[in-house]
């Protein structure tokens, strides 16, 4: 056991004389060792700080939320859906899209770590691997390639080799430029209308009239004839394929 092991088992103990079980520090006997289930727990709950960031960057967010708020502006509603339905709607469709992997981490990393047949950093190193999968998955090859060669990282492999600091921006890219491409189909319609009626308004002669306020409820109804949020949900859904 070396010394720094050492003073760490011999202040748990301490600590654990005194009622604090929590920091429990267990050595192995190859030297290393880790805290107990409680003190990790905590150390997630710290790290819950970042989990917005993790949710944006790491699932199917980016693109769902994007889209949305170019669908709100071809309609041409400011405000409505509000942004607090649109995150609430792009989150459950983000669940709903990442329940496979969501579930693979669960099986593969988080019971067994629970159930103490894995360490800490075993089940870290596990639950990331599916979403590792699903990002590379859903990233185009030129934006790989392209924070492959800014960070110099020449010597991988395989694609399943590549590190989360490469794959992350790469897989962000890639979500942003889906979403814009799906929100320009979306916004053709719409704009075909706005054209149309600025032209017929303009042809009787009614230039001091706004074109949005009559093509707004044409746009509403078209939206709805076509019943567009089951069309928008669907494509959403099924752009990201076999997750």
């Amino acid at each position: 056991m070396t010394p720094l092991t050492a003073l760490a088992a011999d202040n748990s103990q301490s600590l654990a004389s005194l009622g604090i079980p929590a920091l429990l520090y267990k050595p192995a006997p190859s030297g290393s060792g880790e805290y107990t289930v409680t003190i990790q727990i905590l150390a997630v709950m710290t790290l819950l700080s970042v989990l917005p960031s993790l949710l944006i960057m790491m699932t199917a967010f980016t693109r769902i939320i994007v889209v949305m708020a170019i669908l709100r502006q071809a309609i041409g509603l400011q405000q409505t859906p509000s942004n607090q339905v649109l995150l609430g709607l792009s989150l459950f469709l983000t669940l709903f899209v990442m329940m496979p992997v969501f579930q693979k981490i669960n099986t593969d990393a988080i019971q067994p770590y629970l159930n103490e047949q894995m360490t800490s950093v075993q089940a870290l190193e596990t639950g990331v691997k599916p979403l590792h999968e699903f990002m590379l998955g859903q990233t185009r090859e030129n934006d790989l390639d392209l924070f492959m060669r800014i960070s110099g990282s020449q010597n991988i492999a395989t694609p399943a080799d590549t590190p989360l600091h490469v794959l992350i921006p790469a897989f962000i890219t890639s979500e942003l430029k889906t979403a814009f491409q799906i929100g320009f189909l979306i916004f053709i319609p719409f704009l075909i209308i706005d054209l149309v009626v600025a032209s017929i308004l303009m042809a009787m002669g009614m230039m001091m009239l706004s074109p949005v306020i009559i093509s707004l409820p044409f746009k509403i109804m078209l939206f709805v004839l076509i019943d567009g949020w089951a069309l928008i949900m669907g494509t959403l859904a099924n752009s990201f394929g076999t997750v």
